[in-house]
């Protein structure tokens, strides 16, 4: 059986890392994709003895990253099986106080890119009729989130974007679009200064990132459109359905602003 190739962004550390563990460990051919070359050539050193990797450093929130690394690995005659955009930031507090250099950026990583490089990696899915599309949505996604705003629209879009997609693609050969809400996860992206409240919340209800990975590499062969990696945020997000999103929204602001 041919080896599929996987292409993770964010693979340096937190979740995109653990899931290039799970994927490495089931002999996938790795291409990863951080900012940071240093990590990357840890992450490296740390997976290479389980399968072929290939690290490439870039910043997808420059313009024209996306269409380089796409470009580069076409110049290499390198195919993508599964694409999983894992890359993204976050902010936390009032809209108006929050840079809005940062906040474009923000859109920049979380949508822009997301969306070039689904573009890009798709149009060779359709051709060989098969591939797979895994998006970093989160439960913020199906939730408007106060304090939270920009990035629960960021992920909002994913979410919408995901499942059209998913709908278009799917008769187009054994391709499969996938969102992942994923719930709070113990990581690095919820204890730094711009998310302090949500690693407030995150220590005392949070998953661990190596059980999102498991479940993302799970529905590889689960075709499913929306996962959910944790029956806990399951049942959240199936109680939020049955309430008012204004009351839902209220408690959430008070949450954060604690």
């Amino acid at each position: 059986m041919e080896k599929r190739t996987v292409l993770i962004t964010g693979a340096s550390e937190g979740i995109g890392l653990e899931i290039a563990k799970q994927f490495a460990i089931n002999k996938y051919q790795l291409i990863l994709v951080a900012r940071n070359e240093e990590k990357l050539a840890r992450v490296y050193t740390q997976l290479s003895p389980y399968t072929e990797v290939l690290t490439i450093p870039i910043d997808l929130t420059e313009l024209g990253a996306s269409k380089n690394l796409y470009d580069l690995l076409c110049s290499q005659n390198m195919k993508v099986d599964i694409l999983v955009n894992n890359a993204g930031t976050g902010l936390e507090g009032e809209f108006q106080k929050i840079s809005l250099e940062k906040q474009i950026q923000m859109i920049q990583l979380n949508i822009n890119a997301l969306t070039e490089l689904t573009h890009y990696f798709a149009q060779g899915m359709v051709e060989r009729k098969y591939g797979r599309i895994i998006n970093l949505s989160s439960i913020s996604g199906p939730i408007p989130t106060p304090q939270m705003a920009i990035y629960s629209g960021t992920k909002a879009f994913v979410l919408n974007f995901s499942q059209a997609l998913h709908t278009e693609l799917k008769n187009q050969g054994d391709i499969v679009v996938t969102a992942v809400c994923a719930g709070p996860t113990k990581t690095d992206f919820t204890i730094t200064g711009s998310m302090k409240n949500l690693g407030n919340m995150t220590n005392k209800f949070g998953v661990s990132a190596k059980s999102v990975a498991i479940a993302i590499v799970k529905c590889i062969e689960q075709k499913k459109r929306v996962i959910v990696p944790n029956t806990r945020y399951k049942i959240l997000l199936s109680l939020v359905k049955l309430i008012p999103t204004t009351f839902v929204q209220t408690i959430m602001y008070k949450q954060m602003k604690n």
